[in-house]
């Protein structure tokens, strides 16, 4: 970053990879790895099923998951604290042995968003004691004995992995800034939802809602009454020919094609849900009035500043905590080159200008 104008070696080097020992009861270590278990849970599989969800969470994961880490020392320099760039340790390039780091950072930010925290497993770990190979655990998998859940208070000592104890030692624990989707919005996911299942039973229906009604004849029960209904449902449903006698009738409603389809209750809900996901709703498709940004590198910065920043902060201070990396260094993201014109292989000498100081960290 322009910030760095120096290199320095690495504090430590990482040389003579082994496997990390387990210490005390680590039995659901033999969990790890067995993919055919593993899940991400039922509550997030509804949300992602609104397309609102699905967007905000593939803009914010792809963007920090696409974001390149640089290692740092901070030293006074007479005026103030300065970052010296440092050659970065060999697993910042591939966190996972197995997969890109695009997808274990992608997923790990999947789980801050939907759980509030999220789990690594060191697998490896170089002859200085440091970890050299992480794997994510799913955090829909894992429990805390000494934490119940919703809001976390700090790293836990009684980790579960699919119900078997984990050695807390070997695993690193993200704890976001914020409760999970899952926990904060679950009432607000089920109303869109519903919205949704009501959009798709009235443009399934070749006809329009209106009220069944018995204007002769002998008065029908209650369940009389219920079952006339149903079998007429059923009849309008499935676009087939309702027939009805001469004591029943069938009175349409007025309702417009738009509100038949729900389309300003459907835009508030998907509204609702940006801002319980941190994303800009002009960024999902949804109509915000007046606001308007000015550029695509605004909207960079909108998407960072105000949906991944939190969560990048929570995954780049927890990597530079001391049981990751040595003490006195750290890792930031490069987000430079995701702001400016750089991050689209465009104007590559371009001059980073007005970037608020809050984007940039």
């Amino acid at each position: 970053m322009a910030i760095f104008n120096r290199n320095v070696k690495a504090a430590i080097a990482g040389v003579g990879e082994r496997k990390a020992a387990a210490a005390g009861s680590n039995i659901g270590s033999g969990q790890i790895g067995n993919f055919a278990a593993y899940t991400d849970g039922v509550l997030r599989a509804r949300a992602m099923s609104l397309p609102v969800v699905k967007r905000s969470r593939d803009l914010v994961c792809t963007t920090i998951g696409n974001m390149r880490f640089e290692m740092y020392r901070e030293m006074w320099n007479g005026t103030d604290m300065e970052a010296v760039p440092l050659a970065p340790r060999a697993w910042l390039s591939r966190i996972d042995k197995s997969v890109t780091n695009n997808h274990i950072l992608s997923w790990t930010t999947d789980d801050l968003i939907f759980i509030g925290r999220a789990f690594w497993a060191i697998t490896e770990r170089t002859s200085d004691g440091y970890p050299s190979n992480f794997t994510r655990l799913p955090a829909a998998m894992c429990s805390t004995i000494d934490q119940a859940g919703g809001v976390w208070f700090g790293p836990s000592n009684q980790i579960l992995f699919n119900g078997m104890k984990l050695d807390s030692a070997d695993i690193v624990q993200f704890i976001g800034p914020s409760q999970g989707l899952n926990y904060t919005s679950r009432r607000a996911v089920e109303t869109a939802i519903r919205i949704e299942e009501s959009r798709i039973r009235n443009a399934e229906s070749s006809l329009p809602a209106g009220i069944l009604r018995q204007i002769s004849g002998e008065p029908l029960s209650a369940s009389e009454l219920q079952d006339l209904g149903a079998s007429f449902n059923l009849a309008r449903a499935t676009n087939q020919t309702a027939v009805l006698n001469e004591h029943v009738t069938y009175t349409e409603t007025t309702a417009l094609p738009d509100n038949m389809l729900m389309i300003e209750s459907a835009d508030y809900s998907a509204k609702d849900l940006s801002r319980a996901l941190g994303v800009p709703p002009y960024l999902v498709g949804v109509s915000t009035g007046s606001y308007a940004y000015t550029n695509a590198t605004q909207s960079r910065i909108d998407l960072w500043t105000f949906g991944c920043l939190p969560l990048a902060e929570c995954i780049s201070q927890t990597l530079s905590s001391d049981n990751v990396l040595p003490h006195g260094t750290a890792i930031k993201f490069d987000v430079d080159q995701f702001i400016t014109e750089n991050y689209l292989g465009n104007d590559i000498d371009k001059p980073v200008e007005n970037i608020p100081d809050m984007a940039r960290q």
